[in-house]
């Protein structure tokens, strides 16, 4: 129950922020931009569109909501609070995922994509990826402009090598682990469990990661558990 609350608390603090209405005004525009090219190319620029921004809206985002609960003393609050560091993680990473889920499906259906219950697990399991990357970066600065370029180099090497394997899949990318998240968005069920595997591994290491560097934010704020 008290999880419960937590996560709709934090989806609360996303409507009240304007991120379901900005993701409505980008899914409009998406539409828009899919529609306007040949059908032929639709999938691939779902694909673009959907692992771009949909599925790594955590990034982009993470550093904006932390700061803005420290400044509210939202943190200061959860840290004393009974509310525990695992709680705390997997509600951002549950409410920002259903909001990467919602747009893909809107994207990959528009756009016809194939397997689109498994471009969707796809979709869940790389925006907790990308929501767990933001947050062990936000819990270790102290301003907006300090967010952005410290994510620059993670945007990077998250983007880059997948968009490329997309265009050109050579062998040696597919062995990349975010190269997994884009077959799987493609639709591709050729290695699907070993695809999958590889996402939920690198889940968890990076669940255990941001545990260990939310408790340190916690702890700097006055929130040591006892």
């Amino acid at each position: 129950m008290r999880f419960i609350k937590l996560l709709l608390g934090d989806m609360r603090f996303q409507i009240k922020y304007g991120f379901y209405f900005l993701y409505v005004t980008f899914s409009v525009v998406y539409i828009m931009l899919l529609l306007f090219f040949p059908e032929a190319w639709r999938e691939k620029a779902a694909s673009v569109m959907i692992y771009s921004d949909p599925a790594a809206l955590g990034l982009f985002f993470m550093g904006a909501i932390v700061l803005l609960e420290k400044s509210e003393r939202v943190l200061n609050a959860l840290a004393v609070s009974p509310v525990t560091t695992i709680e705390y993680i997997l509600s951002k990473v549950l409410s920002l995922a259903v909001i990467s889920v919602l747009v893909s499906l809107v994207l990959a259906v528009v756009a016809d994509s194939n397997n689109i219950p498994m471009l969707l697990l796809s979709v869940a399991l790389t925006s907790g990826i990308f929501t767990l990357l933001g947050l062990i970066v936000a819990t270790r600065i102290s301003s907006l402009n300090g967010y952005l370029m410290a994510t620059v180099p993670v945007e990077i090497i998250c983007f880059v090598p997948p968009l490329i394997y997309l265009f050109y899949p050579a062998d040696i990318l597919r062995f990349y682990p975010l190269s997994s998240s884009m077959a799987l968005i493609t639709g591709s069920t050729h290695g699907a469990g070993y695809d999958i595997a590889i996402l939920a591994l690198v889940f968890t290491l990076l669940l255990v990661l941001a545990y260990g560097s939310t408790e340190k934010m916690w702890k700097r704020l006055g929130g040591v558990k006892l």
